[in-house]
């Protein structure tokens, strides 16, 4: 919603006075704006702790080299 638009209240039961939907657009508006106030994205997302506790691949095999006492 932009600045420019009236808030769009639909009454569902009962009568509310023109004070009532004032009252209650006040209300859902500053409950609004301090929650978008306090939503803030952090800026550089954190490591998770799977990637803080997981172990760097093993090195390559090298082939070069053979496998029993008496390779190569």
């Amino acid at each position: 919603m932009t600045g420019d638009e009236a808030p769009r209240v639909d009454v569902r039961r009962g009568e509310p006075t023109a004070d009532e939907l004032a009252a209650v657009v006040a209300v859902v508006t500053e409950a609004y704006q301090r929650e978008a106030d306090e939503a803030i994205a952090e800026p550089e997302p954190r490591p998770s702790a799977w990637q803080v506790s997981a172990r760097a691949l093993r090195p390559l095999l090298r082939r070069d080299i053979g496998w029993g006492r008496f390779g190569g």
